[in-house]
């Protein structure tokens, strides 16, 4: 087998596990507030937003530190740094003895995360050019099919097993994670010695399209907006088109799940179509669609024509993750590749709080409806965006290459 779809092989697992380790307390969250000794309701609440969103806005602030330290020392040592460390703080969370512990450990989690941006460094640092866009969309199947899975799987082994071995599950994963990479994961990395650490502002200057990367970093952040906008409301949304209301949490998970399984499948040959056609191509005309679909999601009259468009959704923006990251691999220097990805991830996390927030608070105060209504706005709004700094730039330097192409296949006459 090549070393890079061992890579890939042993990065798609990690990045699984690593994204169900974050999602998966999610469900169990408020039960293990309470077993921890707060019963007060909105005591409750208050707490499990913060434990919550705490690792977000933590991993936010380190994933371009981590970056930076791959660019520095390679990937694979960030990738053993996280698996080990993920390992032994998630692990520790059953063994928190009140929220305080658990909150801490909330925090220490996003600290040492950087697992997914390693992984996606290595794997567009080391897979040959052909393939890479398809790998990344390989890839991006672990984030989406991890955060789909471990609220599911977090409420399961909760039912079954008790609150504190989800959280011993996902602690031995990810130490399975860590010996993997030990052993399988090949890096051909050399480390520059005595090299002058850049500045951020230092390095936004060497970098040759800073506009096209900034315009790739807020279409990241407006994609997990988009698909965490809904998260709560779904719950509410469904209980609204119900006509029975037995099975609410179900139906809801099922509607919120359908738009990852459409990524899973869809997100390969997504990249595989970025890599023939251009990456640019995909972003614009997916965050065209999305934008498109996001608008009947506010008429739907039962649950199941909510759950059909969120799966067409998950078709739509299957292909921008990959997308992105492809493009923000051919535009970046190699020896920045880590930093840039780390920034990336920043806007995906940036985004996923935000996403839940914002969504939240325009149901509250405008309707549900309308938190369809500036998703999709928001959509549109990038796409122009895209259009117009990233697809016209990119369409003008490829057809002045082809033409430079063309004159040196010119044959040269010499005149007598």
């Amino acid at each position: 087998m090549k070393t890079w779809k061992r890579n890939l092989i042993v990065c798609w697992f990690g990045t699984f596990v690593t994204l169900i380790g974050m999602s998966q307390i999610a469900p169990i969250m408020p039960l293990y507030i309470r077993h921890l000794g707060i019963h007060d309701t909105s005591a409750v609440a208050q707490v499990s937003g913060i434990a919550f969103g705490v690792t977000f806005m933590v991993s936010a602030i380190f994933s371009p530190i981590w970056g930076a330290a791959a660019d520095k020392f390679g990937r694979k040592p960030m990738l053993l740094r996280a698996s080990l460390g993920m390992s032994i703080v998630v692990g520790s969370m059953g063994l928190a003895q009140n929220v305080y512990q658990l909150i801490g450990l909330r925090i220490l989690q996003g600290v040492i995360t950087g697992y997914s941006t390693a992984c996606t460094t290595l794997i567009a640092t080391q897979t040959e050019k052909e393939h890479a866009g398809w790998a990344l969309g390989v890839l991006s199947t672990a984030a989406i099919s991890g955060s789909l899975l471990g609220p599911l799987l977090g409420g399961y082994l909760d039912e079954i097993l008790g609150l504190q071995f989800s959280f011993f599950l996902t602690g031995g994963l990810m130490l399975v994670a860590f010996f993997t990479t030990l052993f399988f994961v090949k890096e051909n990395f050399v480390r520059e010695e005595k090299k002058k650490v850049l500045t951020m502002k230092e390095v936004w200057k060497q970098l040759p399209n800073s506009n096209l990367i900034a315009t790739m970093f807020v279409t990241s952040f407006v994609l997990q907006l988009a698909y965490y906008s809904v998260e709560p409301i779904m719950t509410v949304y469904i209980s609204q088109l119900a006509k029975e209301t037995s099975h609410i949490a179900l139906i809801s998970g099922m509607a919120f799940s359908a738009s990852g399984l459409a990524s899973i499948l869809a997100a390969p040959r997504l990249g595989m179509l970025s890599d023939k056609i251009g990456p640019q191509k995909v972003v614009l005309v997916a965050l065209i669609i999305a934008g498109i679909i996001f608008i009947p999601q506010a008429f739907v009259k039962n649950p199941w024509q909510l759950m059909i468009l969120r799966f067409a959704l998950g078709i739509a923006t299957a292909g921008l993750t990959p997308s992105i990251n492809t493009l923000l691999k051919k535009i970046t220097p190699e020896a920045l590749t880590g930093r840039v990805f780390g920034f990336n991830i920043s806007a995906f996390y940036l985004g996923t709080f935000a996403g839940s927030v914002i969504g939240g608070q325009i149901a509250a105060h405008l309707g549900i409806r309308y938190v369809f209504f500036i998703t999709s706005s928001l959509l549109f709004l990038n796409a122009i965006w895209v259009y117009n700094k990233v697809y016209k730039k990119l369409k003008v330097q490829n057809e002045a290459s082809d033409e430079s192409m063309d004159m040196k296949k010119k044959p040269v006459h010499k005149t007598a």
